[in-house]
This record gives C-alpha cells, structure tokens and sequence, in this order.
C-alpha cells in the first residue's frame, strides 16, 4: 500500500467518529432562536443562540423573560436531543434554569424549568437575519408625542402612572410601561430624557431591544449600563450626563444594525443586536414592533421624541 495513502487513512479513521458527530448534530441546532414560553397560558418570549467552540463542544447565550444575556457553559445536543442547565439570574428559588427540547419540523419544542422549580412547555423558530439590500429611503418625521396627553400610546399595565404636561411625558414613580400604538419597522429616532439620582429606564425598539438609560455618570461603560443595547453591546465610551440634566439618544436600527449617538456621541456604531433583550413584548423579531418606554425601574422623563421611518 502506498505510505501516504495508508497515512491518509489513518488520518481520516482516527478524525471521522468527531467530525461525523459534530455536523450531524450542530448543524440543526446551531444559530439564534426565536423562543415562545407558554407561561400558563399566557406567551413570554425568550432567545437561544447555539454556537461551536472547538470540533466537539457547543456553547451559546441565553436571554429569559427577564433579565441580560447569559452564557451557557455547554449545549448537549444528541439525536435531535438538546439540554443544558444555567445558573439562576433575576428568576425567584434557588435551583438552576433547565431548558430540555427536541427538533420539531423546522423548529424546537421542549420544557424549561425555572429555579423556583415550576416548569412550562416552550417553542422556537430560527430567529429571521433581517438583512437589508440596501440604504433605506427615509419618509417623513413624525412627533409621536404631543406634548399634551397621552394620544397615540397605550398602558402596558393595569394601573397608568405616565402622565403629560408642559410638553414632558413622565412616570412619577415605577409602575406600567408605555408603548406607542403604531408599530414600526426600520427607523431613526431621536429622544430626549431626563431621571433623578439613582432612576434606571430604558427605550425599546420594536419593543424588543432595550437601549439602557441609567444614571452611569463616571461609571465606566457596560453592557447593562448608560448606552449599552441591553446585555448584548456596551456602548465605546461613558456619555451619560449628571442627573437631572437632560440628554439625547440619536438611534438608527436598520434590520439587526443599530447606531447609537449619545449626547452628541456616537458610542455604538452600526452594531448588529443579536437578538431580544430581557422584557421584551415578544420574540417575533421578524415583525414590526412599537416603541416602548420601560416605567418600572423608577421616576423618568421624556419629551420630543420624534421617529423617522423608513419607506
């Protein structure tokens, strides 16, 4: 036998029981997922994505009905078969979270239980790539606040705490959040907030991905603080003005890319937003969304705000 194919195949015995088991079940399960967690009865949204490290081992990130991303150490994922176990975040009990689930069709189905130990049946989807072909072509602004009243936005709560007046929109104190009516899709938004000492809020584009407000002044910048996409992206440096001062958010979301210019500084710039971020209103990422104004984390102002779609 000539060496160099007896050394060929040794080769090909020695790596094909790995490389045989990796793409047959990675290539099914790898990517994001869109994740519906039916909550007695009522859909919560949630977010998966399972990647490879290495030629046997997936890892991945997940995003809860709450809370930021977080790492998942090790997907197991055999005969269509998928599980892993992450430590508790902001959930109530002291157990781990367990996701267990199996390939349906085109998507997954499965359980997942919680720390406190109640478990509930969930789906998902391949999350959509949302890319574009090519620059958008911008309509007309449009004021969606009227510096009056409250026309064209909806209570996310049974109790409304947001009040208008003097051209602001204000939450006195934690309580419902606030969307608008309409819905959208890619856009560029300029708004304008203000919060006391301490207050955290947050604008949700498309109701899905939170762009973090938080007192952060001096702070060094993180994926949970002032100018961060939720959990996902830190912005390049801190921008956040004292409280009490007003400041600005110049966003432009196009498909995943998002730019962010905070007070007059670009700190994210034309990043892709991975997925959901925790308190999301859905996972269906692939539709339009309105825009959401978090009202739970303590008193927050906001005024001229002011979106710009795209055609």
């Amino acid at each position: 036998m000539n060496k160099f194919f007896f050394l060929c195949c040794l080769l090909v015995a020695g790596t094909s029981p790995a490389l045989a088991q990796t793409p047959t079940d990675s290539i099914s399960i790898e990517g994001r997922w869109d994740i519906t967690i039916d909550v007695n009865g009522k859909p919560q949204p949630s977010w998966l994505e399972v990647r490879h490290s290495g030629h046997r081992t997936l890892v991945g990130d997940f995003v809860g009905i709450s809370g930021s991303a977080r790492p998942i150490a090790q997907v197991h994922y055999a005969g269509g078969k998928v599980h892993f176990t992450i430590p508790p975040q902001w959930e109530n009990g002291g157990g781990n979270l367990v996701l267990e689930g199996a390939v349906r069709g085109n998507g997954l189905a499965g359980t997942i239980t919680f720390p406190d130990g109640k478990q509930h049946s969930w789906t998902a989807e391949k999350a959509p790539l949302l890319q574009r072909n090519g620059a958008p072509v911008w309509g007309e602004p449009i004021k969606l606040f009227n510096g009056r009243d409250l026309t064209g936005w909806r209570s996310l709560g049974t109790q409304n705490q947001w009040q208008a007046k003097d051209g602001i929109l204000f939450s006195p104190k934690s309580g419902a959040n606030l969307a608008t009516e309409a819905q959208f899709t890619d856009f560029k938004l300029h708004i304008e907030f203000r919060y006391p000492k301490g207050s955290n809020s947050g604008v949700y584009l498309r109701g899905r991905h939170e762009v973090q407000i938080e007192d952060s002044k001096g702070t060094k910048p993180w994926p949970g603080g002032f100018g961060a996409v939720y959990g996902f992206i830190a912005p390049s440096e801190q921008a956040a003005k004292a409280p009490g001062e007003w400041q600005t958010y110049d966003i432009t979301l196009v498909g995943r890319m998002l730019t962010l210019v905070a007070n007059g500084v670009t700190v994210i710039c034309n990043r892709e937003i991975p997925g959901i971020t925790g308190g999301a209103l859905d996972s269906r990422e692939g539709e339009p969304g309105p825009l959401y104004l978090q009202g739970d984390h303590g008193a927050i102002e906001y005024r001229n705000i002011v979106l710009t779609p795209a055609k």
